[in-house]
């Protein structure tokens, strides 16, 4: 996949972070490699019931490809496959961690809001 580079000012530090880990599931893959280290393919796609199987294996090569995650096939019968975070993948913790709390606020508030305009 060929990237867009923007020619941007104040935006291009925000621009780069989401060039990596937008994608439908991107960062819900990077928050389940950040809470349970290093993840087999099957029970990423057992957390993310709603992600097809090509899906998956399309975000997390692209997120392999953009150095994020490392990618370990064992030699075993059946073969076993594990996904890490790479140190560069480890850079968007603090990331992928703010937007958990963020996201809990919201939804939080969302449903208070909701509940008293009912």
């Amino acid at each position: 996949m060929v990237r867009h580079t923007y020619d941007c000012q104040d935006g291009c530090p925000v621009e780069s972070t989401l060039q990596i880990i937008s994608g439908k599931w991107k960062s819900v893959i990077l928050f389940h490699l950040i809470k349970n280290g290093t993840e087999r393919f099957g029970d990423l796609q057992r957390q993310m019931k709603d992600c097809s199987h090509r899906m998956l294996a399309l975000q997390l090569k692209e997120l392999e490809n953009d150095g994020v995650l490392v990618k370990t096939i064992y030699p075993v019968m059946p073969p076993k496959t594990e996904y890490r975070l790479t140190s560069f993948g480890e850079t968007l913790v603090p990331v992928i961690i703010a937007m958990e709390k963020w996201g809990r606020y919201y939804n939080t508030t969302h449903r208070e809001a909701e509940s008293s305009q009912a």
